[in-house]
């Protein structure tokens, strides 16, 4: 009796490739000859996982999604104050090191150029990008709150500061060679103390 195909790991197979694929030629050129080969499959088996390279590309933008919050749930796990998890957060996005992966931060950079021009991508874009959002809103918040301040403009500093992450991934992918190592996340901590410190002495 013949075992069934294990559907779930294909799919994550197709989109892990679609990623290493989009690493070396860029989103355009990844044609589905080249994804298939990277996963080991044939462009046959590939389509019967998903219709098009749209819909690999819609499930890449959920896994990375999804990677980078786990990323932050394994940073934060031994926080013990709203400010270390917020560090943790920062650095789960930015730091480099164990579970870090640059093939990912440039799949990222390619799929928010695709979110400008694919209306569906754009949608799962937008919605990852506002769970993000709404997750350091409530970091902002806490940590403040812990510090006794009021986080009346937490919408703005956590647009500010994402708007800062999404900037390093873009000079991560494109200009790797030209950033100071490992200065995202520092800098980012640094930025955000400084903040903190000048609305304490506005008090």
């Amino acid at each position: 009796m013949s075992r069934r195909p294990n559907t779930e790991q294909r799919r994550s197979e197709i989109v892990q490739a679609l990623l290493a694929t989009m690493a070396e030629h860029g989103y355009e050129k990844a044609t589905i000859q080249l994804i298939a080969q990277k996963a080991g499959l044939t462009p046959g088996l590939l389509h019967y996982h998903f219709k098009t390279k749209a819909d690999i590309l819609l499930e890449l933008v959920k896994v990375l999604a999804a990677l980078s919050r786990q990323r932050y749930d394994e940073f934060a796990a031994n926080a013990s104050s709203p400010e270390e998890k917020l560090h943790a957060y920062i650095n789960a996005r930015l730091a480099k090191g164990e579970g870090s992966d640059p093939h990912a931060v440039a799949a990222w950079v390619v799929i928010g150029a695709e979110a400008v021009r694919q209306h569906e991508v754009r949608a799962v874009y937008q919605e990852a990008v506002s769970a993000e959002l709404a997750l350091l809103q409530d970091l902002l918040s806490a940590c403040l709150r812990d510090m006794g301040k009021s986080p009346d403009n937490v919408p703005q500093l956590a647009a500010g500061l994402l708007a800062y992450m999404e900037g390093a991934f873009q000079l991560a992918s494109a200009a790797p060679e030209v950033m100071p190592t490992d200065y995202a996340a520092v800098t980012a901590i640094a930025l955000l103390q400084r903040y903190i410190a000048a609305e304490r002495s506005c008090d």
